[in-house]
């Protein structure tokens, strides 16, 4: 029986088309057959810190997840944790997370945090597109980017474009 759960959410109407929950409903969830029950928006429209307390009140009774699919951002970040941001990797921190100033409209979200992310028996990256080049780069050499923050017990698979694993070009 598949749940399906929500990494991150903009500070939107629930109905916009540009809230993660509205574009995977377009591109996947209205197309199969998962009963509306078993699909866990986050609540976004609620404001940032509503939002995060109730996504992490969704949560808590939820195990680890089975597989968790992320993306990543030019700048490194996954979900919604952004560079300069709280990731939630320490011990005991929240589920989810409110975000006040992300760098992309709209500045306000909820985002799952990187201890929750880890909590994975799955997790795999699928990254695309000649502006994620430096990321890529930044996480295979190691720095330190939200990305990097996701550290389940078992690996993480990465799906991205073989332009994507070349030397940047100088």
């Amino acid at each position: 029986m598949w749940h399906i759960y929500f990494c991150d959410e903009r500070f939107l109407p629930s109905a916009d088309p540009a809230r993660n929950s509205r574009m995977a409903g377009e591109t996947w969830l209205d197309h199969v057959f998962i009963p509306t029950l078993q699909l866990h928006a986050i609540p976004a429209e609620l404001g940032a810190v509503q939002a995060a307390h109730a996504y992490d009140e969704t949560l808590r009774a939820v195990g680890e997840f089975d597989l968790v699919l992320l993306g990543l951002g030019e700048d490194g970040h996954t979900a919604s944790l952004f560079p300069v941001q709280e990731w939630g990797t320490a011990p005991g921190s929240p589920d989810a997370l409110a975000v006040f100033d992300a760098p992309k409209p709209p500045s306000q979200r909820v985002t799952l945090s990187a201890a929750r992310l880890s909590r994975a028996r799955r997790v795999m990256f699928l990254v695309g597109g000649e502006a994620k080049h430096r990321a890529m780069a930044d996480w295979r050499a190691g720095k330190d980017i939200p990305a990097r923050a996701i550290t389940p017990l078992s690996r993480v698979d990465v799906l991205a474009e073989s332009a994507l694993l070349q030397p940047l070009k100088r």
